[in-house]
Formats: C-alpha cells, structure tokens, sequence
C-alpha cells in the first residue's frame, strides 16, 4: 500500500508506529509528555471503528499529543475517510472499546465547559481522496495524572456545543 508522504513521515516518527498496524505510545518529554497511536481501522484493538460506511475499509490514522512548557499541540492524519466530508474529532477521557461510548466523554482541560479553548478538537476535512490533516494549539498542559486516553472520530462537524454525532472511529493513546 502507498502512502503519502506526510502520513509515513508522521508514522515513521512515531515510537513503535507502523502503516496498517496499531500502534501505543506514551513517552516523557524533558519538562512534559507525548501521546501519539495510529494505524488502519480494524473491529477490535487498539485502532478500532465502528461504523465501516464513514471509515471504510483501509482508513487509518495517526495521532500524535505534545504537551509540554505551558503548551499542547495537537496532530492528525488520516487518509481512506470518504471524501470531501468534514468529521469532528476530539480527545476523550478512556481508551477505545468495543462500543463506541467506551471512550467516555470528551476530554476537558479545566472540567468546567464544553468549547474548542477547554477541549481538543480536531476536525478533519477530507480531500478527494479521502485524506486530510488537523491540528490544535492550546496554552495549557496535560496532567500526566489525567491523561486523555483516546481520540474519537465522529460523524459530524462540531458544533458550538461540542456534539459531534455518533462515534464512528477510536485511536487508543494510552
């Protein structure tokens, strides 16, 4: 299978990552951590999905969480998505099961409210082709105490409320 450029670099770089094979991560960075998981979108483990007609056959992703000095960014990549479609996508407080509210709710930075400046959101617009890429800057840093555990791919476009419709993917981070 070829993948693009920016996917393999992005796996590649990845501890432990590899195309088409989920991989774990969780590695201490001097002053903070990194969380990062990917690979293709299969019924059970670590990269799982839960609705094969919004992550057809062949989807993958990679996700990739740096927080540290008073900052976390944020990264996706995925390709085999429908295309031209805008998915909602956003960090959750548990590891992927086999139902897709295992994950629990969205991860929250403060516990207080649901917006794009308390929460990671990452929502993905395909290109033709079913790929694309997202990221997030936020001013604050992860609690290596309360880590988010997940990352879920949605159905929907945010909305201003945070609702994304259903859960049709999940990365494991943790």
């Amino acid at each position: 299978m070829r993948l693009p450029a920016m996917l393999f670099a992005l796996l590649v770089a990845a501890p432990a990552a590899a195309a088409c094979a989920s991989s774990v991560a969780v590695s201490p960075t001097p002053n903070g951590v990194r969380i990062s998981g990917g690979g293709q979108f299969a019924t059970t483990g670590a990269v799982i999905v839960y609705d094969r007609a919004l992550a057809p056959d062949g989807a993958q992703a990679s996700a990739t969480v740096e927080s540290v000095a008073g900052q976390t960014r944020s990264s996706l990549v995925a390709e085999g998505l429908l295309p031209n479609r805008t998915y909602g996508v956003h960090l959750h407080v548990n590891p992927c099961g086999a139902k897709p509210d295992d994950a629990g709710p969205h991860y929250q930075h403060a516990h207080s409210h649901a917006d794009a400046s308390n929460e990671v959101w990452l929502d993905l617009k395909t290109d033709t082709v079913g790929a694309g890429t997202s990221s997030a800057r936020h001013g604050w840093t992860l609690n290596r105490d309360r880590l988010p555990r997940s990352l879920v791919i949605h159905a929907e476009p945010t909305a201003p409320d945070g609702t994304a419709g259903s859960r049709i993917a999940c990365l494991t981070l943790q």
